[in-house]
């Protein structure tokens, strides 16, 4: 990069399981509500913002370019631009990268990226057969004729299309996101109980970062429009254990599938929001830089087995730097599904795959699990998916400073047959 890029500061939402009926904040309230608390916490002004790029899969239709939004609602003036960025569920990862070459490229010193989005708020739409019927029966020039489209009317009609199941479609390969990680747990013998295992260490590994108050810088407490008040994500379960995921039934393949809603990520509300800064900032406003963005990397792949986009991006984004996955002291995988993060582990660790596959002459290596997600992902924590790209990389970084170590990554599959990493370095640590 022509200037080295920092992060300065981030912090998020709680992040709101998804239930019965939506969230009372929107996108853009909890976008304003992380960026607020943590524009107030440095030494200058929210004007002193060069832009704002937010990603977001899914704004409401009062949120058009909802970047633009939140930079006038947080105080950055008129004078600030903001732009919205859609890379499905590395939204928030993209617009980080896309701060990050501005700065680079010395277009902005100081910009605000991050994702946010309120899949509970997600919208329902009329299907084509009912606005072909309500177009005729709007064009009808008499009663006669208006009586003859009243009766091509269908009940059917009126069955609302769910924009939240339309967007976990692929309309490529005609899968579910769920569908995909059935397909990956086949073809790697990945096995039900593998999957809960793995599902229930995410809750107990949120659960112990929780109660050791590692979020504590990392997360704002949130107050919504009814009074409610909830300081940490509300779809952690202190409880869950093998015995009760065991009773869930397949929700992607029934009756006979493994994935469940106990081993997948959760849907929910939430927003992350991080501070980036060239060097020139960082001594004119005397910053202390949480971590050195060094790369970013994007692969593609078959959108069937999308699950395995953090595989491919990681590898390339060894390569690119000429690292091993040996010199990467913690790493986090976004938790879609437990099955489809198992599948990455497996086939990084496949030198017939790396060979054959991402072209590589050797394995990536054995990613041990003691250096994955270590205060839990997105089975526990919820996966609101413009926002989780930008969690990743502010909790990676806070890792690392945590753990006093230097380099760390933070990926996710995106949906389509992709996936995104960056390379992150803590620029104090010695182990």
């Amino acid at each position: 990069m022509k200037r080295e890029v920092f992060l300065i500061d981030g912090c998020r939402t709680p992040f709101l399981k998804a239930g019965a009926k939506p969230n009372p904040l929107a996108a853009a309230d909890l976008a304003v509500a992380a960026a607020k608390p943590l524009l107030a916490r440095q030494p200058f002004l929210a004007t002193d913002i060069g832009e704002v790029i937010v990603g977001c899969v899914g704004p409401n239709a009062a949120e058009a370019n909802i970047a633009r939004i939140i930079a006038l609602r947080v105080g950055c003036g008129d004078n600030v631009c903001g732009w919205t960025v859609q890379r499905n569920c590395a939204s928030g990862l993209q617009a980080i990268d896309n701060a990050t070459q501005d700065i680079a490229d010395g277009r902005h010193d100081l910009v605000l990226a991050g994702g946010t989005e309120a899949m509970s708020r997600a919208g329902m739409f009329f299907s084509e057969e009912f606005c072909t019927w309500l177009a005729d029966f709007s064009g009808a020039k008499n009663i006669q004729q208006k009586l003859a489209a009243l009766l091509q009317f269908r009940p059917k009609f009126l069955v609302p299309v769910v924009t939240l199941l339309r967007a976990l479609n692929d309309p490529v390969v005609n899968l579910s996101m769920g569908q995909t990680a059935e397909k990956l747990a086949y073809l790697y013998n990945i096995t039900r109980r593998e999957m809960d295992e793995f599902s229930v260490r995410s809750h107990q590994r949120a659960m112990n970062a929780i109660q050791s108050k590692y979020f504590a810088n990392e997360i704002i407490p949130l107050f919504d429009w009814a009074g409610k008040f909830v300081e940490y994500d509300n779809g952690v379960r202190a409880d869950s254990n093998i015995e009760k995921l065991a009773t869930l039934k397949p929700v992607f393949d029934k009756p006979f599938g493994i994935v469940t809603a106990g081993n997948s990520s959760q849907i929910s509300d939430g927003a992350a929001m991080a501070i980036l800064a060239s060097q020139d900032a960082i001594v004119k406003h005397d910053l202390q830089p949480l971590a050195r963005i060094v790369d970013f990397a994007w692969a593609a792949l078959d959108p069937s087995v999308m699950g395995l986009g953090p595989a491919h991006a990681i590898a390339k984004l060894l390569h690119k730097n000429e690292m091993t996955l040996d010199q990467i002291d913690y790493v986090e995988i976004n938790e879609a599904f437990a099955g489809q993060v198992l599948a990455c582990l497996k086939v990084m660790a496949d030198a017939n795959y790396c060979r054959q596959v991402l072209g590589l002459p050797q394995a990536v290596g054995n990613l041990d699990q003691d250096k994955l997600n270590i205060d839990g992902g997105a089975v526990a924590i919820g996966h609101p998916v413009g926002a989780s790209g930008a969690r990743l990389t502010i909790h990676a970084a806070n890792v690392l400073k945590r753990k006093n170590v230097k380099y760390g990554i933070a990926s996710l599959c995106i949906g389509g047959g992709q996936g995104g990493a960056v390379l992150i370095e803590n620029l104090m640590g010695t182990k």
